[in-house]
């Protein structure tokens, strides 16, 4: 069971503006100081102000602010019985409130959450036929935006949320539009609610992700691979432990490891690219599935997207293939395939082309430590490829970088582990001082230092 949401305190609109007007009439203040002592007063008391409108008395009323004003337009068109009459001016509603809510810091989604946003627009999408595109797809995009907190996703929840967008899914899955927008709400309303995520699968959301995917040679759903990952990851708080490592396999099993795969395969160039590759590592949850795609060619499309990233100087991009890599270096198997691959060389000539960048250079150096772990063969392919040299040249340049520092530690440790004649060219090439150092400066890497002190045969590792 997941325990009910903490207890906040919280005032009422209505509370809120009486509260302002005792201010002005029994104190004396002005409007403005009026309205700056009530938040001033409540936020010291530890009151919970979002979503309330916060407007200085005399300049229009709670009515007159924007999100008001679509919320009550919105309103009427949901009591009005020539729905179908008024569609334009309804998408047109539905796209003010989700550029008013989509602004970062303004607070304008709690105000539409607190003012029956989330029910209004749930109400709404189940009257809107599918046909009527435009503004089902306004009105999705318009859930996205208001969907923001726990508060405002359990609201969705208990409102049947979930169904009212699986059946808009389901309906318009040849309309990538619709695919797009509507995944989008699942991403939403799925980050940080398991419960949510959990009534998405009994919904079968797996079997409409395949179909979706299997459709992007028609245009890319980037929102797709966000809810992908969303669906699979644990960030409920609420949850001791989460049930997305079993909707992980369960995704690989029905095939969307190998439709993100191909995903990987298809454009080269697509700014879509990263967003899939971040899903398929949130689907790549045991060794299995990592062998799987590496057997449908996955490791080969990563290794060229790999090339591409560095080609291209796109850091951030090399980062997050980087990171898949390392995930699927994971399995034994996987390992030799991406020293067959020239992967080793692939990754030292990415790092020549982003030696300046140590978050690039640790990502690296994780891969090479993985592929190198209890493995004489591939730690000595590693140096042959110039792995050392690597270490060696980032440790030095980089001293202040405690998780490259770190990252070069446990690497260094696995080159020389099992390889007494790595351990001799790393010392000769003076990598004991740097390590040293680190050790030194960082209490992140002491133990990583440690342990490479001692597997490069120093007697004085503890030092």
């Amino acid at each position: 069971m997941i325990p009910p949401m903490n207890a906040v305190r919280t005032i009422s609109q209505e509370a809120f503006d009486e509260l302002v007007k005792e201010n002005m009439d029994d104190l004396g203040m002005d409007p403005v100081e009026s309205l700056q002592d009530a938040i001033e007063t409540l936020t010291l008391q530890g009151v919970d102000l979002s979503g309330i409108v916060t407007c200085v008395p005399g300049e229009g009323g709670v009515n007159d602010n924007p999100v008001m004003q679509c919320l009550n337009e919105l309103k009427a068109s949901s009591k009005d019985q020539n729905l179908d009459e008024n569609l334009d001016s309804v998408a047109d509603s539905f796209e003010n409130l989700a550029e008013l809510c989509g602004v970062q810091g303004s607070g304008n989604a709690a105000i539409a959450t607190r003012n029956g946003a989330v029910e209004l627009i749930c109400s709404l999408c189940s009257k809107i036929q599918i046909v009527q595109e435009k503004v089902l797809v306004s009105a999705l995009k318009a859930m996205a935006s208001v969907l923001h907190d726990l508060q405002s996703t359990e609201i969705f929840r208990a409102s049947g949320g979930q169904s009212v967008v699986m059946n808009i899914l389901n309906g318009g899955v040849q309309n990538l539009d619709i695919l797009n927008s509507g995944f989008a709400v699942v991403a939403a309303a799925a980050t940080g609610n398991e419960v949510l995520k959990d009534s998405f699968m009994e919904l079968k959301i797996d079997e409409l992700i395949l179909q979706a995917l299997n459709r992007q040679s028609e245009g890319s759903i980037q929102s797709l691979y966000d809810a992908i990952r969303v669906l699979l990851t644990p960030d409920d708080n609420r949850v001791l432990a989460s049930q997305v490592f079993g909707y992980a396999r369960k995704f690989a099993n029905i095939g969307i490891a190998e439709a993100l795969v191909a995903s990987l395969q298809a454009e080269l160039s697509s700014p879509s690219l990263v967003s899939a590759s971040i899903a398929l590592k949130a689907v790549a949850v045991n060794d299995e599935i990592c062998r799987s795609i590496s057997e449908n060619g996955g490791i080969d499309a990563l290794l060229r997207c790999i090339d591409d990233s560095g080609e291209q100087g796109n850091k951030s991009v090399a980062r997050v293939f980087c990171s898949l890599l390392s995930k699927l270096a994971g399995s034994d198997t996987n390992k030799n395939v991406i020293i067959e691959k020239g992967g080793l060389d692939r990754l030292i000539k990415l790092s020549a082309r982003f030696s300046d960048d140590p978050s690039v250079l640790q990502e690296i150096m994780s891969i090479i430590s993985i592929l190198s772990l209890r493995s004489p063969e591939r730690a000595a392919r590693a140096m042959e490829a110039g792995s050392g040299d690597l270490a060696i040249q980032a440790m030095q340049k980089f001293a202040a970088a405690q998780q490259m520092q770190k990252s070069a530690c446990l690497m260094i440790r696995n080159l020389v582990a099992r390889n007494p004649e790595n351990r001799t060219i790393l010392l000769n090439n003076g990598v004991e001082k740097h390590i040293r150092k680190a050790k030194q400066n960082h209490e992140f890497c002491k133990e990583a230092a440690t342990d490479a002190l001692r597997d490069l045969g120093l007697d004085d590792y503890n030092s």
